[in-house]
């Protein structure tokens, strides 16, 4: 079976192959990926990125049937923290998103993070490249908490939604350091419960004092998710970003900053292998730790060498 072929003629299960296949970076990854490249750039990706809790499955769930609703296919990547015990990771997004995986108008895939520190795996890029190439219109990243160093998202979508909740105690905290920045729309979920117009307000004197802000202004919609309430209009706020950023030429360089990083991150993963094969494996970098312990050398020098040598 041609696994790249068969995803381009819209089989499904070539697609959910070729996906094992990059996350577990199998031999055949990087030639499906090459031949599915081409293909690839049509789709439009959302991210959505929150603290745990904020009910962001259930919000994907319905932004999808939403989007179904308008005659569109939808890809969703749930990436989903991995065990740094086991490996294995939690995947309960696929539970709770039970009511799409009858529709043959999406399709579900869960990931886990597989240590990587920004939330996201580093293989997201590469499955949400195989479901653009397989013609889903709209892909949806669900991403794992919030934090300093989980702002990947940002790497991987053209619009970026921040949910929160009200009531998480201290709610600013929730929203501190690099998520005000990477946040296009926020959004309110469970905006029935008390404290939602605080939210609103907190958010609001935070963005006035963004002086980043750029004649978008991140708009602040509340919804009830698990209700339904307040999706549509949920959906035309994305729109109205797309547009904006399609209008003013920020869609095309978010993309090009996405490609060039993409091609930094491959060429990082394939020195970082190299120095594994030639170095780790070979039982040299044990004898280097021992001369640098002894202070005959110093890393510097080592590196230097090291480096001219893969250069040869």
């Amino acid at each position: 079976m041609d696994i790249a072929q068969e995803l381009l003629n819209g089989n499904r299960l070539a697609l959910s192959r070729a996906i094992t296949a990059i996350e577990n970076e199998y031999d055949d990854a990087a030639e499906i990926m090459k031949k599915i490249y081409p293909h690839t750039g049509k789709a439009y990706v959302l991210g959505i990125t929150g603290p745990p809790g904020a009910g962001k499955s259930t919000l994907t769930d319905k932004i999808a049937h939403e989007y179904r609703s308008q005659g569109k296919t939808v890809g969703i990547i749930a990436v989903d923290p991995t065990s740094p015990f086991t490996g294995g990771a939690i995947l309960g997004d696929r539970i709770r998103m039970n009511s799409l995986t009858l529709d043959e108008g999406v399709f579900i895939r869960s990931m886990g993070t597989r240590g990587s520190l920004g939330g996201l795996s580093h293989k997201t890029a590469d499955a949400v490249k195989a479901m653009d190439a397989f013609g889903k219109d709209i892909i949806i990243v669900e991403t794992v908490g919030v934090g300093q160093s989980e702002v990947d998202i940002v790497k991987a979508a053209d619009t970026t939604m921040v949910v929160l909740i009200p009531g998480m105690g201290d709610d600013i905290q929730a929203i501190k350091a690099g998520i005000l920045e990477i946040g296009d729309l926020f959004t309110i979920n469970k905006a029935d419960l008390d404290g939602a117009d605080k939210l609103v307000r907190e958010i609001n004197m935070m963005l006035d004092l963004d002086t980043f802000m750029t004649d978008w202004r991140p708009p602040i919609e509340k919804v009830v998710a698990n209700q339904g309430e307040g999706i549509t209009e949920l959906i035309g706020r994305v729109k109205q970003h797309r547009e904006y950023i399609e209008g003013n030429g920020e869609l095309t360089k978010r993309r090009t900053k996405r490609t060039r990083d993409e091609l930094m991150d491959i060429l990082n993963s394939r020195i970082g292998a190299y120095l594994k094969k030639k170095i780790v494996d070979t039982g040299r970098l044990d004898d280097l730790v021992e001369k640098l312990k002894a202070r005959e050398t110093d890393p510097y020098t080592v590196a230097d060498a090291l480096t001219s040598e893969m250069l040869k």
